[in-house]
């Protein structure tokens, strides 16, 4: 199976993808010249998936911008 290019996946199959890059490499059974393969193919999957949510962002603040009734505020990040 052909690998895609990270800025050719959806988000949730590029964070899927590097969450089981950091698998392996935490089991730490790749050899060295793997290790290095992975770790810079989790590099371009990190930076794809971090254009896709400044993507989003200015999105929705475009859409806020249109609606004068409500304003952006931060995420909370908590669970209650």
């Amino acid at each position: 199976m052909a690998v895609k290019k990270p800025e050719n996946m959806s988000f949730e199959e590029a964070v899927t993808e590097l969450e089981t890059i950091v698998q392996e490499m935490e089991r730490g059974e790749l050899t060295l010249d793997q290790s290095l393969k992975q770790f810079e193919r989790g590099v371009k999957l990190a930076q794809a998936s971090n254009h896709k949510l400044q993507q989003a962002e200015q999105k929705v603040s475009i859409l806020l911008a249109n609606d004068e009734t409500t304003t952006p505020s931060e995420f909370a990040d908590q669970v209650e």
